[in-house]
């Protein structure tokens, strides 16, 4: 099995796997101050709900090394400003929000501390979110191979793998999980437009380990489904409201509506920490809208007519009645979504 190593703290420094350059060119991204992880963040260096969320951790703890000689009071109104600046670097993926407020709460436990404590506390922390995402990104697997019958053809939307997250993936890594456990899977990747995560991140990932697999414009796979040549689809998601409805990248629900139509089930893998149970349906969730050279130019290159107006919006809400299942760490979530994600979160204590 290929390893991919998105994201490494090593030697005061958080290096980022650049995602921009992939699969062209394996480059690191060194961020040196929170500043770094910023611009990373916000220019799709890294990527993936996860992923961001692990970065946005770790560059807190490079706040905390930049300001650590600063008198006590202004150390902290430094790590306010930090949490601020990191948590709104991008404002769909719940997981950075999520990760950020960790981090936060860990600065308070110990504002009494020395600055010192405080960073070394903040760094246990992030590694302990690195450490928890690979272990959950493995359960998920484990729980979506039982959705995975033998032989299957399994169409994905966007980058979901190691690229998304520390290692292995959610919705990629019930794939890598079912083609590892022998069950002898196909895979159809969507292009992603405009960004193309599916042809530069997916393809790519997919053709590392060797798992059979087939790269498709996004127009083709309402054929494919019409016409029964996909057996189910995984996708993963940026934020799941509390009934169930999910933002993922833009495309999903057009995916999940054709699927429903045909009778195709389509799954959401997703860990815990992608549910947001503070929103109560998808019409809560901010999505995110990106520059409109991303739909103008292609590399650099113009092929829009200047002056034509752009909407570019980076994801969109599947609802919750499109959605076959709900697959996390702690196994599979159905309708009714709100009682059952109600009771998980009971449990959980989230």
């Amino acid at each position: 099995m290929a390893s991919i190593n998105t994201i490494e703290f090593k030697d005061g420094k958080l290096c980022l796997l650049d995602q921009r350059k992939l699969p062209k060119l394996f480059s690191i991204f060194e961020c040196q101050n929170y500043r770094d992880v910023e611009f990373a963040i916000k220019d799709m260096v890294v990527r993936g709900a996860p992923a961001i969320g692990v970065a946005g951790a770790y560059g807190l703890v490079l706040a905390a090394s930049e300001f650590i000689e600063l008198p006590k009071e202004e150390f902290l109104e430094q790590m306010k400003e930090s949490v601020n600046v990191i948590g709104n670097s991008r404002p769909t993926a719940v997981n950075l929000m999520w990760a950020v407020k960790r981090m936060e709460a860990i600065i308070e436990e110990n504002k009494e501390k020395s600055n010192v404590d405080i960073y070394k506390a903040l760094l246990a922390e992030a590694n302990t979110i690195e450490k928890e995402d690979l272990e959950t990104n493995k359960a998920i697997a484990r729980h979506g191979n039982e959705i995975v019958p033998e032989n299957a053809t399994i169409l994905t939307h966007c980058n979901t793998g190691a690229l998304a997250t520390v290692g292995y993936g959610t919705a990629l890594g019930v794939i890598r999980e079912a083609y590892y456990s022998g069950k002898n899977i196909r895979v159809f990747v969507d292009e992603t437009r405009p960004r193309l995560q599916g042809a530069k991140l997916t393809a790519w990932e997919l053709v590392q380990e060797g798992i059979p697999a087939t790269l498709i414009p996004d127009s083709v796979a309402p054929v494919l489904i019409r016409d029964g040549k996909i057996d189910l689809i995984i996708v993963g998601a940026d934020r799941v409201a509390s009934n169930g409805d999910t933002a993922n990248k833009i495309g999903t629900y057009m995916l999940s509506q054709i699927a429903k139509d045909f009778n195709v089930p389509f799954y959401i893998a997703a860990p815990i920490s992608t549910i947001d149970f503070e929103i109560a349906s998808g019409e809560e969730i901010v999505i995110e809208e990106r520059d409109s050279m991303e739909i103008t130019h292609i590399n650099g290159v113009r092929i829009a007519p200047e002056g034509i107006e752009v909407y570019n919006p980076a994801f969109d809400v599947t609802p919750n009645s499109n959605i076959t299942g709900i697959i996390t760490e702690k196994g599979i979530i159905r309708q009714p979504y709100s009682l059952n994600l109600a009771k998980l979160r009971q449990i959980q204590g989230c």
